[in-house]
């Protein structure tokens, strides 16, 4: 199904989809000291996590497992509101630091 030229996509998928990004984005941020041009090569997708987390779908996606109209076996951190803010900013303050080390070289 289409709606507009956009495809929607069941929320178990959706959220298989950005807890793969959220389990991966964790690592690379716990190793961005030490990797920094892995996590600066990852923004693209957490900006992709980013725009889940402050648009409706998250919502949607967070009231489901409220409910309790999602799987049980399905992996949910992503639903977790402080677990995504958490990394987010701290996925941010990274940004900050690497990036004004960049700036001071």
């Amino acid at each position: 199904m289409t709606n507009g030229n956009r495809k929607r996509v069941d929320p178990e998928k959706r959220i298989a989809q950005m807890e793969e990004i959220f389990d991966k984005a964790l690592d690379i941020i716990n190793r961005a000291e030490k990797c920094p041009e892995e996590f600066l090569a990852f923004q693209s997708e957490i900006g992709k996590l980013e725009k889940y987390y402050t648009g409706p779908r998250w919502k949607k996606d967070f009231k489901l497992d409220e409910n309790g109209l999602l799987p049980k076996d399905l992996k949910r951190g992503v639903l977790s509101e402080d677990g995504i803010y958490n990394l987010l900013e701290r996925n941010k303050e990274l940004l900050e630091e690497i990036q004004g080390e960049e700036t001071d070289e």
